[in-house]
């Protein structure tokens, strides 16, 4: 089992993942392994949906896919009762091969294709997240195609900044996502899908952007959306079902991150909704949440085996792990900061400061710049904490590496969910030029 940030370790002084050796993880499944502590997921999905019902307020808890998306995390998520969110095609389809209830499936996105669109009225999905004046003519050619209706929500842009990396902010009014509210752009957005029999305009949604630390921001964007929605009752006599306020909750990767349990951002912004609605006697309406990086962030860990080791005098020593940027690259990216055990010698103190180097083609190719840790030796293994969220998601095949295997694991039994990649599975999209 798993509490965020908590470390087993068991008498062999191996860290232990929800009651599985990681050594013997290795050794069965060969590294980079990705492992998931499939207890930390459901308690904290069960965390969520209890503040909720705390709260004594209709709701969803909508798994942001985008953090991890596969067969195995859709059916999780099924199994405790939630909601998930999708933004491609793609997503949507491992959502159907799943066996996922559509109906509990949303689709987000800036730029959904007339192919994606055809597919998810096709299959009945719950929502469509709309995003853009150009979205709302094609979602309506599609279902004049197909002689359908469908539930919509209207992405807004709150005007709400996110304290986080600027490439995590998204509810800001510069910004590729949703309708801008102060220049009107959501009146007329709102007013078009009122006019559609087609559309049944269930909602309004906004996300302010990603691993935020503090809650003044939601609060902020939760009364922003309430005060619009009584301004669309006394023009429009129209008042939303469904105000959804995205996730972003941060969780904590270092030693340096302090952030708040994720269910305290949700009772706060449940809070603000219940005394703005109050305050304007407006109907509650059900609040959606759609966290991913605080589902599955804190129960991920990335394994590994080291190799190499480079010693410069007078700089801190490179250690060499047989992965890297391909199954990683947020390091790289968006100068994420993490933190590592060495797994085989978990109870054994620190003895000096490296750097934790990957095997890829590139001086960038750097996982952890600062780690304190034992004396280690080729073939040990290196645990990477809380690497859960848009790790595997954004995995690559550069240099021609394989993508990791995916590992399961709950009350110590192991399953794998996601197999290794061979060789053959990287050339078997190649054809011959000759």
């Amino acid at each position: 089992m798993s509490e965020q940030g908590e470390q087993q370790v068991n008498e062999q002084g191996h860290l232990v993942i929800d009651g599985a050796d990681t050594v013997a993880l290795v050794k069965k499944y060969q590294t980079p392994l990705v492992v998931y502590d499939v207890t930390a997921i459901r308690q904290q999905i069960r965390r969520f949906k209890k503040v909720f019902e705390a709260n004594h307020v209709k709701y969803a808890v909508s798994y942001a896919s985008k953090a991890f998306a596969t067969i195995a995390m859709f059916q999780l998520v099924n199994q405790e009762g939630a909601h998930i969110d999708v933004v491609s095609g793609g997503e949507l389809y491992t959502a159907i091969k799943a066996g996922f209830p559509l109906e509990k499936v949303s689709f987000h996105g800036n730029n959904k294709s007339l192919a994606e669109l055809e597919m998810a009225v096709s299959h009945h999905i719950g929502v469509i997240v709309v995003d853009n004046f150009h979205e709302i003519a094609l979602l309506n050619q599609v279902l004049e195609a197909q002689d359908e209706t469908i539930n919509v929500l209207l992405r807004l842009t709150p005007g709400v900044s996110a304290h986080t990396h600027e490439y995590d902010q998204t509810g800001q009014e510069d910004s590729k996502f949703g309708f801008d509210i102060r220049s009107g752009q959501a009146e007329q957005a709102l007013q078009m899908v009122l006019q559609n029999p087609r559309m049944h305009m269930q909602g309004i949604h906004a996300h302010i952007g990603s691993q935020i630390f503090e809650v003044e921001g939601f609060v902020l964007a939760a009364e922003k959306l309430v005060d619009l929605a009584a301004d669309w009752q006394q023009k429009f006599h129209y008042e939303p079902e469904v105000l959804n306020v995205g996730g972003g909750f941060g969780i904590k990767y270092t030693e340096a991150d302090d952030p708040i349990a994720p269910e305290a951002f949700v009772d706060a912004i449940v809070k603000a909704v219940q005394t703005r609605t109050a305050e304007h006697q407006l109907k509650m309406p059900a609040i959606w949440i759609e966290p991913g990086r605080s589902i599955v962030g804190p129960a991920g860990y990335n394994l590994y085996t080291i190799g190499s080791r480079k010693d410069v005098p007078g700089l801190r020593p490179y250690v060499t792990v047989d992965g890297g940027m391909g199954d990683n690259i947020r390091p790289a990216l968006y100068q994420a900061e993490y933190e590592a055990i060495l797994a085989n010698k978990a109870t054994e103190q620190p003895q000096e400061t490296v750097r934790i180097a990957g095997k890829y083609c590139e001086s960038g190719d750097i996982l952890i710049q600062k780690q304190a840790l034992p004396q280690s030796q080729p073939g040990d293994i290196l645990a990477m904490k809380a690497t859960g969220a848009y790790g595997y998601a954004m995995a690559s095949n550069y240099n021609r590496n394989p993508r990791p295997a995916v590992v399961f694991v709950e009350q110590g039994n192991a399953k794998l969910v996601v197999q290794r990649e061979s060789y053959e599975d990287l050339v078997h999209l190649d054809r011959s030029f000759v």
